[in-house]
């Protein structure tokens, strides 16, 4: 497995190694002992989540608040997301900054987002199936949602890749908050 840093202090993207033959293929997509060797941690998982989600469909800014923050582990199991964390640490130096990438069940790129993150994607493909592994259980008391298109993030989703003007919401993402309600 390779480890590779993004910007972001703390958010890590992991690249298993995939062995491929006529059959197809196989990788490790969690190995506690290789994780702690190549990311330097070892997350204790506690509830492993799925989602299936058709073209243009926006999950997300989702983050749970203390004492019961989540860790991630995310991958695309079929298709394609653009995948985004957003740094809500006070204390951290990149506060306030977003981070994206595609993860595809043809790229097998994993995001590793820690707790203090904002977690969402866009779907861009027909169909996607993301899977994600947390290290706390779902709160309701303690999740929040920040709105997808906060002008203070400015984030870039890529609504024309996902071929569509705007992306499909649930009704609790359309309620999302705005980051400077966050201080």
């Amino acid at each position: 497995m390779n480890c590779n840093l993004t910007p972001l202090n703390g958010l890590l993207l992991l690249t298993p190694t995939v062995y491929t033959d006529a059959r197809g293929h196989f990788f490790e997509s969690f190995n506690a002992k290789t994780f702690k060797q190549v990311a330097g941690i070892q997350p204790e998982f506690v509830q492993t989540n799925e989602s299936l989600s058709r073209r243009g469909v926006l999950r997300g800014l989702h983050w749970q608040t203390a004492p019961k923050a989540q860790g991630k582990l995310v991958r695309v199991v079929h298709g394609a997301v653009f995948d985004v964390a957003v740094d809500l640490r006070e204390n951290s130096e990149t506060f306030g900054q977003w981070y994206g990438c595609e993860l595809s069940s043809a790229n097998h790129v994993q995001l590793w987002i820690p707790p203090g993150f904002a977690h969402g994607f866009l779907t861009l493909t027909d169909t996607a199936i993301t899977s994600y592994q947390v290290t706390e259980h779902h709160s309701p008391e303690h999740e929040h949602c920040l709105a997808w298109n906060d002008p203070v993030l400015n984030i870039d989703w890529p609504l024309k890749q996902a071929g569509v003007a705007r992306p499909t919401l649930s009704p609790k993402d359309e309620q999302g908050m705005a980051f400077t309600s966050l201080s």
